[in-house]
């Protein structure tokens, strides 16, 4: 047996998060989400997307992590610079179409104001009916040169 895996427990094996948590968050190489959470492997759900954001996709794979891998708590966690607050979509799309050589229409959701951004996201994942456990889903900013995390309050 894997002793790593054994170490895990056997709900970690199974893939059943240990604390029970989901994390969206953005792919930003800059981001070691288990660093700054203190989370080991076992612990959580980690879906990273651009931005961090409430995407179709994001939402499925928080309605599978709920539904069949006993997640309660879901946690946004958007940061500062990101490209996503920093790039137009229509810019990313030329920039995509010249580099691959296609025309690219999908949506990147690109954003203006980062904490607007982090309550559309939270506001999204809490009216999603296919998420069983919505009370507990809250949102965050992470502080890139600070190393500081800070709740956002979005009223329910």
């Amino acid at each position: 047996m894997n002793t790593r895996l054994h170490y895990l427990g056997g709900a970690a094996r199974n893939g059943e998060p240990v604390q029970k948590l989901a994390v969206l968050t953005c792919i930003d190489a800059r981001i070691d989400i288990s660093a700054l959470l203190g989370l080991r492997p076992g612990d959580a759900h980690v879906i990273r997307n651009l931005g961090g954001r409430a995407t179709d996709d994001a939402r499925r794979a928080l309605a599978v992590s709920q539904a069949a891998m006993g997640t309660r708590e879901v946690m946004v966690i958007h940061h500062t610079d990101c490209a996503m607050g920093r790039f137009r979509q229509a810019e990313l799309a030329e920039r995509i179409a010249a580099a691959s050589g296609y025309r690219f229409d999908d949506k990147l959701g690109c954003f203006e104001d980062p904490i607007a951004a982090i309550v559309e996201d939270v506001e999204r994942l809490r009216i999603d009916i296919h998420l069983a456990h919505r009370d507990k889903i809250r949102g965050f900013m992470y502080d890139l040169s600070a190393s500081t995390v800070t709740e956002i309050p979005v009223p329910t």
